[in-house]
């Protein structure tokens, strides 16, 4: 299968998904070899093809440029939560099919971010849609590019990505994910928190709504009493910190 990323930005699929599993921060989805900022701007370097440039902050494809394969990506999460009637569109079929991407040549090209997610009951599967106009037609393909991470195509286009247990990715920054599996009570705590730092509840934390602020600083101080699964519990409490900060306190 050839997929295209973008004007004529052409990959084929192969069989090498990558190895890494995925590092979810509550804003970005990362798989890729990099531990630090120093690693990741010599990644960037070393790579061609959807990447940052200037003030252009695209989701991001890494790709060798030895061999063309797929090396690393990066995802935004979208500010926007579809309505549940939306999400319940989403199909399930087709099943995810392990594979990597080749790039046709080595050119930079563009992949856009995301609009919208749409969010399983329980946030058990994130997936991100370049718009809602995605789910009036099926899907072709899910390209599961690395653990628990798939790109979805629709028409040979690449029109967006999901995130399966995002609770048990959940770090912060280029930290490892804890490898034993997240505490229930911290499932519910990132949902909590995925409501927060998407519309529409943003809007109303933003705009000050009584009922919106009491939400955020509950689930604040939900975070800080909960002793286990820190490693987990500190991500959130990052990922919520400037709501905190800005609209917490008054």
């Amino acid at each position: 299968m050839r997929l295209t990323l973008g004007d004529d930005w052409r990959a084929t699929v192969t069989d090498a998904p990558l190895p890494f599993a995925p590092r979810f921060t509550g804003t970005f989805v990362t798989v890729a070899p990099y531990a630090d900022v120093k690693e990741r701007v010599r990644f960037l370097a070393d790579t061609f093809g959807s990447q940052e440039w200037l003030w252009d902050t695209p989701d991001m494809l890494g790709f060798d440029r030895a061999n063309r394969e797929l090396v690393g990506a990066e995802f935004h999460m979208p500010h926007e939560s579809a309505p549940a009637e939306d999400c319940a569109r989403l199909p399930s079929v087709p099943a995810v099919l392990p594979g990597g991407l080749r790039a046709d040549e080595e050119r930079d090209c563009r992949l856009e971010t995301t609009s919208v997610v749409c969010r399983a009951p329980g946030d058990a599967v994130l997936t991100c849609l370049r718009d809602l106009e995605v789910l009036d037609e099926p899907l072709e393909a899910r390209i599961g590019i690395a653990p628990d991470v798939a790109l979805l195509v629709q028409g040979g286009t690449v029109v967006g990505w999901s995130l399966t247990d995002p609770a048990r990715h959940l770090t912060t920054a280029y930290a490892a994910p804890d490898p034993a599996p997240p505490f229930p009570a911290t499932r519910g705590l990132l949902s909590s928190c995925l409501d927060l730092i998407t519309d529409p509840l943003l809007e109303e934390v933003q705009d000050r709504e009584p009922a919106a602020l009491t939400r955020l600083r509950g689930v604040h101080r939900a975070l800080c009493a909960q002793h286990e699964d820190r490693h987990r519990v500190d991500a959130l409490l990052s990922l919520i910190g400037n709501l905190v900060e800005d609209y917490g306190s008054r």
